[in-house]
C-alpha cells in the first residue's frame, strides 16, 4: 500500500538535486534550473498518462482527459520555484501527490466526468523579482502587466527572463483558464507550522489563507563619529529601528493570531566607527481577518512614527504588497473533510499562515488545500521534513477527494 507514497518521496528526493546553487535548494522564476525541474516533472506527467506544455509564463501543465473532450476541469498542483536554501517539499509535495494521484487513474484506464488538470505553477515564492503568485496570477488571468518591467539583482527585466526561458511575455493572457469550466482547485502542501504535529495528526482541512501586507520603514537620523559624538545628542537611526523591532514583536503578541515579523535590517553608512544615519527594516503582518490585519498596520505605522518622534528621527513606510484574507470553498473543504474522516480518526480544520497559490485559485473557482503534517513545523529550511505514513494519508484522502467529486458531477 505504500508504493506510491514512495514514489512520491523518491521523486521530491531526485528534483532536490534540482537547483541553482550547488551547495543548497534554489530554485528561481525563468531559471535555467526551473527550465530542468519542468523538464523533469513534464516527463512523469507524460508517465502517468498526461499530455503537458509550459504554458507562455513558465508554468508546467499536465492534463489527464475526462470522458468529454470539452467538459469541466479540476485543477491539481502548487508550485516548482523555491525560496534560497529551501526545503524540499515545500511545493513540489501538491505537485508530486498531485501526478500520483492521475497515474493511478491511469494504470485502472479510468476516465472521470472531469478532466484533471495538474499545474506546477513558476513562481509562487516572489524570490527573484519580489512579487510573488507571478504563475498562477497568468493562469487565472490576473497577472499584473506592469510587472513584466520589474528587474532581478543582475539587472534582467522580466519581460527578458520570460522570453529567455522560451515564454511569450506579449500573450501572457493565452495562459489563463476559463473560470466557466473549471470546477475547483486543490492544493495539498506540508503545514509549515505545528499544529499537526502537536496533535499528533498526519493531515488537516485549510480554512482560510491569512492575509498578508509586506513594507518597509526607513528611519533616518544624523551620521556622526562614534568616538566624538555624545550619546544625548545623537540621532541614531539603527536605535529607532531597534526599538520599533521589539515594539513588532510586543505588539503582536497582544493581538490573537495575529504574527509580525521583522526579517531585514540594514544600517547605513555601514561602518563600524559611525553613527547611522538611516536603517531600513521589512515588516510582513499577516492575519485571517483583514480588518484586523489593516487596524494592525495602522497601530504599527503609528508606533514607528511616535519612536521617530521621540528619536528625532525621520520615518517612512513604503507598502511593498497586500494579499487579501482568502476563505477556502465551504463545498469543497467540507468534501475534503469527509475524505479526510474516512482515513484519520479525527478531522482538525485550521488556518494557514502562508501564502500559497490556492488565494490566487479562489478569486476564479472554488478552492481548498490539504496540510500535511511536517517534522516540527520548519519549512524554508533544508531541514524541511514529512514521514512517508503522512504522505500516504495524504494521497489516499487526495484520490478519495476526486471519486466523491466525481460521484457528484
Amino acid at each position: 500500500m505504500n508504493i506510491p507514497a514512495r514514489k512520491i518521496m523518491q521523486r521530491i528526493d531526485v528534483l532536490l538535486h534540482i537547483s541553482e546553487d550547488s551547495d543548497r535548494l534554489t530554485r528561481t522564476f525563468a531559471s535555467p534550473a526551473m527550465s530542468r525541474a519542468n523538464d523533469l516533472v513534464g516527463g512523469w506527467m507524460r508517465e502517468a498518462g498526461m499530455e503537458t506544455h509550459v504554458d507562455t509564463i513558465g508554468n508546467l501543465i499536465g492534463v489527464y482527459a475526462g470522458e468529454q473532450p470539452d467538459g469541466k476541469i479540476l485543477v491539481l498542483g502548487s508550485h516548482l520555484d523555491t525560496v534560497r536554501n529551501a526545503g524540499r517539499f515545500d511545493g513540489p509535495l501538491g505537485v508530486i501527490l498531485a501526478i500520483a494521484c492521475v497515474e493511478q487513474l491511469h494504470e485502472r484506464k479510468t476516465r472521470l466526468p472531469f478532466a484533471i488538470q495538474v499545474v506546477g505553477f513558476a513562481d509562487e515564492e516572489g524570490v527573484r523579482y519580489q512579487t510573488a503568485y507571478l504563475g498562477s496570477r497568468a493562469l487565472t488571468g490576473t497577472f499584473n502587466l506592469k510587472d513584466l518591467n520589474r528587474r532581478d539583482v543582475n539587472g534582467i527585466s522580466m519581460r527578458d527572463a520570460i522570453r529567455a526561458f522560451g515564454g511569450n511575455p506579449t500573450k501572457l493572457n493565452t495562459a489563463a483558464l476559463d473560470p466557466q469550466r473549471v470546477i475547483g482547485y486543490l492544493e495539498t502542501h506540508i503545514e509549515q507550522g505545528p499544529i499537526l504535529e502537536q496533535k499528533n495528526l498526519s493531515v488537516g482541512v485549510v480554512t482560510a489563507i491569512a492575509g498578508q501586507t509586506r513594507a518597509r520603514v526607513s528611519f533616518v537620523g544624523c551620521a556622526g563619529h562614534a568616538g566624538t559624538t555624545p550619546m544625548n545628542m545623537r540621532r541614531d537611526a539603527l536605535c529607532g529601528a531597534a526599538e520599533f523591532v521589539v515594539a513588532v514583536e510586543t505588539f503582536a503578541k497582544s493581538i490573537p493570531g495575529l504574527v509580525a515579523t521583522v526579517g531585514e535590517i540594514n544600517a547605513m553608512p555601514g561602518a563600524s566607527n559611525v553613527i547611522p544615519a538611516e536603517s531600513r527594516v521589512s515588516i510582513d503582518v499577516r492575519h485571517a481577518e483583514d480588518s484586523i490585519r489593516h487596524s494592525a498596520c495602522v497601530e504599527l505605522k503609528a508606533k514607528a512614527e511616535e519612536i521617530g518622534s521621540r528619536r528625532n528621527l525621520q520615518v517612512q513606510v513604503e507598502t511593498g504588497h497586500e494579499a487579501p484574507a482568502v476563505a477556502c470553498s465551504e463545498k469543497l473543504s467540507a468534501l475534503l473533510s469527509e475524505a479526510v474522516k474516512q482515513r484519520q480518526n479525527k478531522l482538525i480544520q485550521l488556518p494557514s499562515g502562508a501564502g500559497h497559490d490556492a488565494a490566487i485559485m479562489a478569486e476564479i473557482t472554488p478552492s481548498a488545500m490539504l496540510f500535511v503534517r511536517c517534522k516540527e513545523g520548519i519549512s524554508h529550511d533544508p531541514r524541511e521534513s514529512a514521514d512517508l505514513q503522512d504522505v500516504r494519508v495524504a494521497l489516499d484522502v487526495v484520490n478519495d477527494f476526486i471519486q466523491m467529486l466525481a460521484q457528484q458531477a
